[in-house]
């Protein structure tokens, strides 16, 4: 039968419903159809999932489990049955304001079951980390949900000690910045961070509750980053105890506050504070929006931010106020008070300072971006790699059977390192969470530095990965049932709100600059900020490096460190140039920021390879330790592959980059095995990932369309 009568065959057969094999068919005949087959039962493990996700996760794994199975009993979480396996995950045909409702019944649900039990009532380091665990599994499901949270709750909570940020100084003010779009958008945190006693007893337990329904008011509409910057103003009238709250121009409504388009009752605004027609800077004040049957309070007026890429389950508002009257009381005054008869008072007199110590605990914002971004990267890898353990692609013989997706070096390329860096920067930002729990007054500038340069680089690495895995998926990747592709949008905010990641980048090295040039002036050790090898003699990397030599922890060490070192010292020498030449010292920051960015990689870069390396030194010799060094070493060479400083300013020779590249493809090939169980190591239950990465076929059968 030549080709042309055979497919007109199957065709004709297709148009009739034949459902009898044709034995003439040959290889088109059914009994020649794919079948699935679990990559369980034939992937190998050589250690143990369970003891590789304790050391992932870090903390709460029991939380954790218990919270996922809450969502996965509720029909208010969507079950769908795809073949024999049913998934969980919102529905996005859904329009926005169902998605919207979806969120807030999911919230009440999780509320009744005790799920945020303490989060705004109890303290300490066990409270804080259970806060952290429940929110990433919430994440997980739906980045809308923990969005949502986040805007009541702040995620994660501390009693504010102003204590602890007093010693902050204007060198780091920088950094504070606020959240662009909707995580650290929230109400209680603001209160517990910013208030004081008589707010705490007042509103905390209300709030945690949900008797009270909170957003934050920050952002504006011509002012996201440059918080000092905001227009919204605040006087006080001394003859009645209040404060009066207006938006003097359109550029000074309130833009993206998470909740405030349909939930929120209250709200706190972020304002400058005129006393006696002098600006005391920016302020906060709990501010009632609606009433308790949802109707917009008077001289306030509410928008929607419409529809978004993303998150279309959080109600981003708009907000304008308008002679808005609050009581005294309503300032939060951990910071700074306004007397009955007007005076301002203040135990911090530079108003630079006070606006660093005011806006320092916004920095869990950054912390709770970052974990949730390594999470995201996590579900997709989960997804993508499980597919290409069971989805075939050409042959590589005359008929000969076809090839797993894995099993090309090409897609290892593509997916591996990948997964090698989820797994640092897990460890990574499992030590961030532990800084920020356990912080000191001593600890607030690492935290700040470390959280930017963390946040900024999780979440490029998240979008990457997810496009990444996307790509890997092919046309079933753009389905959103099967998760990888819809994640693009939901987590695409992250690169921009609670600041830009590329500035930043150049804020942190910035900071860097600022221990350099202290301690060149004061002739003295580095001592910080993971610094310290600036004390050491300058690494040397081999001529010729060999495999032993690339795979070495401390090689690996001395190649990121004498990278840091040399672009710190690049840029401090080019930020004197231009200063010499005239320019003021933030205008020459500003000119260098190329170096600038390339020096926020390297040290994020750098800290993360050492937080890996950390993790592994308190594994115990055996399979679990030989893997970690496995993905340790892959995660360090890519790095040495991908940013062109090793190249350009010398740190490599060519002859050392082909080597590199050449030791990359070994590690892929030695990763491919254990593949399947560095995923299932992330402990992401089989209904929270997505069709594909189970059994396709089964779930795309009409028998699955029927149902």
């Amino acid at each position: 039968m030549d080709q042309v009568t055979r497919r007109t065959q199957v065709l004709r057969n297709h148009l009739l419903c034949r459902t009898t094999p044709d034995p003439s068919l040959g290889p088109f005949a059914p009994n020649h159809c794919l079948n699935y087959s679990p990559p369980d039962l034939v992937e190998p493990s050589s250690f143990n999932p369970t003891d590789m996700r304790l050391l992932l996760d870090g903390h709460n794994v029991a939380d954790r489990d218990w919270l996922f199975g809450l969502m996965t009993q509720s029909r208010l979480f969507n079950p769908q049955q795809r073949g024999a396996k049913v998934f969980v995950s919102p529905d996005y045909n859904q329009s926005m304001e169902q998605q919207r409702e979806a969120t807030m019944k999911r919230v009440f649900y999780l509320l009744e079951k005790g799920v945020y039990q303490g989060w705004l009532t109890e303290t300490g380091p066990e409270a804080q980390f259970r806060r952290f665990a429940l929110n990433e599994v919430i994440g997980i499901y739906d980045h809308s949900l923990a969005i949502k949270l986040g805007v009541h709750f702040f995620l994660c909570l501390i009693e504010f000690d102003f204590g602890r940020f007093k010693r902050v100084g204007t060198e780091y003010s920088f950094l504070f910045l606020p959240l662009h779009l909707l995580v650290a958008e929230n109400r209680g945190g603001a209160i517990q961070f910013f208030g004081t006693k008589s707010h705490h007893e007042k509103w905390l337990r209300d709030t945690e509750n949900y008797e009270v329904k909170g957003c934050f008011a920050m952002t504006e509409l011509g002012h996201g980053s440059n918080v000092r910057g905001i227009e919204t103003v605040t006087t006080y009238d001394s003859n009645t105890g209040e404060f009066i709250i207006n938006t003097p121009c359109e550029s000074a409504q309130k833009y993206w506050i998470g909740g405030a388009a349909k939930h929120a009752t209250h709200t706190i605004v972020f304002s400058q504070l005129s006393i006696n027609g002098k600006n005391q800077g920016v302020h906060a004040f709990i501010t009632q929006i609606r009433d308790a049957d949802g109707n917009v309070c008077p001289n306030i007026r509410i928008a929607d931010c419409g529809h978004k890429i993303g998150l279309n389950g959080v109600d981003n508002g708009r907000i304008w106020f308008n002679n808005v009257r609050v009581p005294r009381e309503n300032l939060l005054n951990s910071v700074a008070d306004v007397s009955q008869d007007g005076q301002y008072l203040s135990a911090i007199e530079d108003p630079v300072q006070r606006f660093a110590a005011f806006l320092a605990p916004l920095t869990v914002g950054r912390v709770n971006i970052a974990v949730a971004a390594i999470y995201s990267s996590k579900t997709s890898l989960a997804i993508a790699i499980r597919y290409s353990l069971t989805r075939r692609a050409f042959s590589v013989t005359p008929n000969g059977p076809e090839v797993l997706l894995l099993d090309y070096p090409s897609h290892q390329r593509r997916l591996l390192p990948l997964l090698a860096k989820t797994y640092a920067m897990s460890f990574a930002g499992n030590d961030l969470k532990k800084i920020y729990v356990k912080r000191t007054p001593e600890s607030n500038k690492m935290i700040h530095v470390f959280s930017s340069a963390f946040k900024a680089t999780f979440t490029w690495h998240n979008m990457r990965t997810l496009q990444e895995c996307r790509e890997a998926c092919g046309g079933q990747g753009l389905k959103t049932e099967n998760r990888v592709g819809h994640l693009k949008g939901e987590y695409d905010v992250q690169s921009t709100f609670e600041g830009d990641n590329n500035i930043l980048m150049q804020q942190v090295s910035k900071a860097l600059h600022g221990e350099y040039i202290a301690a060149k002036k004061r002739s003295r050790p580095f001592k910080g900020l993971g610094l310290e090898h600036m004390n050491s003699p300058c690494p040397i990397i081999p001529s010729q490096l060999t495999s032993s030599d690339l795979r070495s922890s401390q090689f690996q060490t001395d190649a990121f460190c004498l990278r840091e070192r040399d672009l710190l010292n690049r840029f401090a020498t080019e930020v004197l140039k231009h200063q010499a030449q005239g320019q003021s010292k933030e205008h020459a920051f500003n000119l260098s920021y190329e170096l600038a960015e390339d020096l926020g990689r390297a040290f994020s870069q750098r800290t993360i390879l050492q937080m890996f390396i950390e993790a592994e030194a308190t594994v115990p010799s055996g399979s679990l330790k030989d893997i970690l060094s496995l993905l340790r070493s892959m995660y360090a060479l890519i790095f040495f592959e991908e940013d062109a400083a090793f190249l350009r300013y010398g740190y490599l020779s060519t002859d050392n980059a082909d080597a590199v590249r050449k030791e990359v493809t070994k590690l892929c090939s030695e990763l491919r095995p254990h593949a399947l169980a560095l995923v299932n190591s992330f402990g992401i239950p089989d209904s929270f990932l997505g069709p594909i990465a189970f059994n396709w076929i089964d779930a795309n059968a009409w028998s699955s369309v029927q149902q």
